[in-house]
C-alpha cells in the first residue's frame, strides 16, 4: 500500500463524509434527512480545516524555550466560530421544517409540490 494514503487520512475521511452528506442532501426527499445531509457536510468540512492546522511535530503556538516548530490556532478557531453558526443553522432548519410540517402536514418534498401546485 502506499503510505500517502495513509498519511493524508484526514482528507480522506472529510471526502467521504463530503461525498455522504452531499448524496443524503440531493437523493432524499424527507426534510429531516436533508438537515441531517447538511450536517454530515459541514462536519466534513470541519475535519478538512483541522487536518489543515495540524503541523507535524508542532507544539501549541505558546512561546517555549527550545519550542521552533508551533501548529497554527486559527483553523481551530475557526472551527469553534463555525461549530455555533452550523448548530444555529440547524436549529432554524429545524425550526423551519417544523412550521412546513404544521402548513402542509408532511416533510416529505414531492407531497409538499404537490399541494402547493393543486392550490
Amino acid at each position: 500500500m502506499d503510505p500517502i494514503l495513509f498519511e493524508r487520512y484526514p482528507y480522506w475521511i472529510a471526502i467521504l463524509l463530503m461525498m455522504i452528506g452531499f448524496y443524503t442532501l440531493i437523493s432524499r426527499g424527507n426534510l429531516i434527512k436533508q438537515v441531517v445531509g447538511l450536517n454530515i457536510f459541514q462536519t466534513s468540512v470541519f475535519i478538512l480545516y483541522i487536518g489543515l492546522g495540524n503541523v507535524e511535530g508542532g507544539a501549541a503556538p505558546i512561546l517555549r524555550a527550545g519550542t521552533d516548530v508551533y501548529s497554527n490556532p486559527l483553523p481551530h478557531v475557526l472551527i469553534l466560530t463555525s461549530i455555533v453558526v452550523g448548530i444555529a443553522t440547524t436549529a432554524l432548519a429545524l425550526g423551519l421544517v417544523v412550521r412546513i410540517r404544521e402548513a402542509y402536514g408532511s416533510i416529505e418534498e414531492d407531497e409538499i409540490r404537490a399541494k402547493d401546485a393543486d392550490g
